[in-house]
């Protein structure tokens, strides 16, 4: 099972994530990106390759 994980240290807080897939991205109180819904789709994996600061990694859990 994967796991969907915004390192707070890299994201900028561009928006590119929550555009892409609102139901798993919003942003929290610092204006940076979080996950809400823990789910690995098409749209997840589009916008952790979209991150222009790579902040956003699918982990792969054991």
């Amino acid at each position: 099972m994967a796991k969907v994980i915004v390192d707070k240290d890299k994201c900028i807080g561009c928006g590119a994530c929550t555009a892409t897939c609102p139901t798993v991205f919003e942003f929290d109180d610092d204006g940076l990106a979080k996950v809400v819904k823990d789910e690995i789709n098409d749209d997840v994996k589009m916008a952790a390759e979209c991150c222009p600061t790579e902040a956003i990694e699918i982990k792969e859990e054991n």
